[in-house]
């Protein structure tokens, strides 16, 4: 496999993790520095990985962040930051491999999404639009991809443990900490082992945990889980005291 990160730090201590578990010598792990949604440099980086070795039977892209904070606090650069590493960080990996997965008909691509793409809450300005245009994408590729057998799937993670998480806990406004704690925290161990479970069964939307249930019934009662979401912000309102 190829692992595409920032910092190399974590990526040499992926990389020894994963030649840990390495059942025979001919396995590797390949790992690239660079940032996800500059096209120029990852291009051909990508592109001799693939040479190098061959085209990947996977892409999976698990890129992204948020940054929560009150709307009156945020600027236009604040918009596009999110836009730039949640959307195109996902995006500019799938252009690049996608060519090799259309001449060799098959191939597997995954996004990370959010299960905020289906219940936006204050907050989230920046980062849950995002999460609705990672799903707009994948529904296309799901659709058009079909005759190349090129299958496509989606993760909609609840609130995770991970450093992502505790970083975005500093910054995030009161009322938006009070409604994400009503909710259960995941561990990413649990989050990975329903996303592999589900990718093996070839599931397009993959739904961890609570996930499933609130997604459910924000399809099937939209009104009705909006009414929740509203009386949830009242009451953190009124745990800060704020006015309603």
């Amino acid at each position: 496999p190829g692992i595409i990160a920032r910092g190399m730090d974590a990526l040499n201590e992926t990389q020894d993790e994963c030649n840990k578990l390495k059942s025979e010598e001919t396995q590797f792990v390949e790992i690239i520095s660079c940032d996800t949604t500059d096209m120029d440099k990852l291009k051909p980086l990508m592109t001799d990985v693939i040479k190098k070795h061959k085209v990947p039977d996977y892409l999976f892209n698990f890129v992204g962040y948020a940054y929560a904070q009150y709307l009156e606090q945020l600027t236009l650069e604040d918009f596009k930051r999110n836009m730039d590493r949640n959307y195109y960080g996902q995006l500019v990996p799938t252009l690049i491999v996608l060519p090799s997965f259309l001449e060799g008909k098959q191939g597997y691509i995954t996004f990370t999404s959010s299960n905020m793409r289906f219940m936006a809450l204050m907050g989230y300005a920046t980062y849950c639009p995002s999460k609705y245009a990672l799903f707009g994408l994948a529904e296309v590729l799901r659709h058009e991809l079909l005759p190349y057998n090129i299958k496509v799937s989606i993760l909609f993670p609840v609130d995770t443990d991970t450093p992502g998480l505790a970083e975005e806990n500093k910054i995030k406004p009161q009322e938006c900490k009070i409604i994400s704690d009503s909710g259960t925290t995941m561990t990413a161990d649990e989050v990975a082992d329903e996303f592999i479970k589900n990718i093996l069964e070839g599931r397009f939307e993959i739904l961890p945990g609570e996930a499933a249930i609130q997604i459910k019934d924000m399809r099937e009662n939209p009104d009705d889980m909006r009414g929740v979401l509203d009386r949830l912000y009242k009451r953190a309102r009124r745990k800060t005291g704020r006015k309603i």
